[in-house]
């Protein structure tokens, strides 16, 4: 188990790597050719829009097929997204890639969630598991920023020019292949034998469950802080006459927070409930939003994105792990891709009011309402309470 689960964190963080670096390099060259926060926040929300419609189909392929024909499926969409970018970048093919390489990391996300939640039973080995397998996207965050923020600056003539831009895609479009040499040795579970409630009821029937309406309350509050930050400190950094590079340091400082805080995670979470960290990260995040605003220099910033991390790593593991307690298991993989399909919802929908919002009455205002929404919510995540034996 430990072998397969190094396997596929190893093959996540190359694929997910190619969808960060296109989510911070392609509203750059956006905003480098002159379109508005408007039209950035439109490009951002396309990394999320395929998977609103795909999840939940994608989660019910991924319970007949398992792990491995999805990814294969990802894997080349990510391929073909990356390079279409770095052969015509304009930007209706930037918003081509964000919706080729967006709806490939969603599926091969759901591939591997349901993969690991299968693989181990025992709640407390779900919250280890979990928090392993989150790592990866964590470190991925911070590699892919980087990576393309270093070629964006370096690899031209000049800083920020076309080639310099045309080489972060390429080297974005190659990373997908490495995943499929990690996970390629990777064991294949038995499929479920169809469950005979199998296809009598939609997928929005798991939503009867008042645990699933909570659960994906607290994970939309949850992920729309991550969207804000996704969203703002490119802007911000390009108002402030930040390089591309030193941006992609602050949010790569993010998830390199995010990645600490999971590694030590597997050693703390036998001995605290979900719920309670659930409602610490949420009532934390709130209290750095209220402050972000007042940051100015690169170090300011730097030192709100680090805390943010810490606060928003933990989410992810602690919400799967009380998923898989709250699902049937012949219904994981389409739980896991309602979950996705909300989650990318608010991501199609809250870059393009965070960009309204953020023209009309500045980004601090956006920053305060979301800190405030979620300290509100901090209560709901409390009666986040697996019953005894659900799982």
């Amino acid at each position: 188990m430990k072998s397969n689960l190094l396997r596929l964190i190893t093959g996540q963080i190359f694929l997910h790597a190619c969808m960060t670096g296109m989510r911070m390099a392609t509203p750059l060259l956006a905003l480098r050719d002159g379109h508005s926060a408007w039209s950035v926040g439109v490009l951002l929300a396309l990394f999320a829009l395929t998977q609103v419609f795909m999840a939940i189909p994608s989660g019910r392929y991924t319970d007949r097929h398992g792990l491995k024909k999805p990814m294969r499926i990802s894997i080349a969409i990510a391929f073909v997204g990356a390079g279409l970018a770095a052969l015509w970048p304009s930007f209706p093919m930037l918003c081509v890639s964000a919706l080729m390489t967006g709806g490939a990391t969603g599926l091969a996300v759901i591939a591997l969630q349901r993969h690991v939640g299968r693989s181990v039973r025992d709640p407390a080995q779900l919250k280890e598991a979990f928090s392993w397998l989150s790592i990866g996207p964590a470190i991925s965050n911070f590699m892919g920023p980087m990576a393309a923020g270093l070629f964006i600056d370096h690899a031209g003539s000049v800083a920020a020019d076309t080639t310099g831009f045309r080489a972060a895609f390429a080297l974005m479009c190659l990373l997908p292949l490495a995943t499929w040499l990690c996970i390629r040795k990777v064991q294949e579970l038995p499929l479920e034998i169809p469950h005979p409630d199998a296809g009598r009821h939609g997928a929005f029937d798991l939503l009867r469950e008042p645990l699933m309406q909570r659960l994906l309350l607290v994970n939309w509050m949850l992920s729309s802080c991550w969207d804000v930050h996704t969203f703002v400190v490119p802007i911000l950094g390009h108002e402030r006459g930040l390089s591309a590079s030193v941006i992609g340091f602050i949010l790569g400082a993010f998830a390199v927070a995010a990645a600490l805080v999971r590694v030590a995670l597997p050693l703390v979470v036998r001995h605290l409930e979900e719920y309670r960290i659930l409602t610490l990260a949420m009532a934390v995040t709130a209290l750095i939003f209220l402050i972000y605003p007042f940051t100015q220099s690169p170090w300011s910033m730097g030192v709100c994105s680090i805390m943010l991390g810490f606060t928003l790593g933990v989410v992810q593991p602690m919400i799967m792990s009380t998923l898989h307690q709250i699902t049937p298991v012949h219904r994981q993989g389409e739980a896991v891709g309602l979950r996705l399909m909300s989650v990318n919802a608010s991501s199609v929908l809250m870059p393009m009011l965070f960009g309204a919002a953020g023209a009309l009455a500045g980004i601090g205002p956006v920053f305060w309402v979301v800190g405030l929404v979620v300290g509100a919510g901090s209560r709901t995540a409390w009666y986040l309470r697996p019953k005894p034996g659900a799982h």
